[in-house]
């Protein structure tokens, strides 16, 4: 799940296995429309941990995982050692073989420019190759967002905008770098996923160590828990019910083939 910009490229393999399972376990209808069959060649492109590969290869697919974190593929070797694993950027890989099909769950808003993303897939498959995808899309975790805003602010921290990360684009503007491509869009679609997150009282504050260590990064430490308690009291009305804390997650899906 790791192909980012290089704060995210020292993720905890462990902890994202341990507390935020929900992100693969929410991938696992993507494998639906994917719809591998046996003898295909697959990439995972950002394959985290292995387990969506796991699932593609137990059709009988030759899938191939990539991941830029040394430390999720040295855990997806470990999970699944029957399978090819590799540490790869998402905007230059290279395969000496034309896929079938290039595969992406929760990845791909974590990549900048989408362009060269793009490209690179493009170049990776076969005519009539499939691009199959789910990423965070326009007005993904916008109230933890928020409430990540005002507490740097607060604490007279660098804008939120100039250290963003994350890039959440509408079905318009993704299509248009696809087909910039000459990929053919055949199916995109933008819904709302509220997910709870794993940890009880302490979920939200797990999410941000995971994936937002890039507005940690500018905090002293010793200022953690102030932040914790400002973002905390922030999204609380939105975000925390029965003593469990949700991620307003939006996503985008889409599916393009290569003429």
């Amino acid at each position: 799940m790791s192909d980012q910009p290089s704060q995210t490229n020292s993720w905890d393999a462990q902890r994202y296995d341990g507390l935020h399972s929900f992100v693969w376990k929410h991938g696992a209808d993507l494998i639906e429309v994917l719809a591998p069959k046996a003898g295909e060649r697959i990439l995972d492109l950002g394959c985290g941990t292995g387990h969506l590969t796991a699932q593609i290869a137990a059709v009988g697919a030759d899938v191939h995982g990539i991941d830029r974190s040394d430390a999720m593929v040295d855990q997806a070797r470990g999970n699944y050692p029957a399978i090819s694993f590799a540490v790869g950027d998402a905007r230059e890989f290279q395969h000496a073989r034309p896929f079938d099909a290039v595969f992406s769950n929760a990845v791909l808003h974590w990549i900048k420019p989408p362009a060269d993303v793009a490209r690179a897939c493009f170049r990776a498959l076969r005519s009539g190759g499939r691009f199959v995808v789910e990423f965070g899309g326009a007005g993904n975790v916008g109230a933890i967002a928020d409430a990540i805003r005002d507490a740097m602010y607060a604490m007279g921290q660098p804008a939120f905008h100039e250290i963003n990360p994350w890039y959440y684009p509408t079905i318009g503007e993704y299509a248009s770098v696809l087909e910039k491509q000459k990929f053919g869009v055949t199916f995109a679609t933008l819904f709302d996923r509220p997910t709870p997150l794993e940890g009880g009282e302490e979920g939200l504050r797990n999410w941000v160590k995971m994936f937002g260590g890039v507005f940690l990064a500018t905090i002293a430490p010793a200022r953690h828990e102030e932040f914790f308690r400002m973002v905390e009291e922030k999204a609380r009305p939105l975000l925390f019910s029965n003593g469990q804390w949700s991620a307003d997650y939006r996503r985008i899906r889409v599916v393009a083939v290569k003429p």
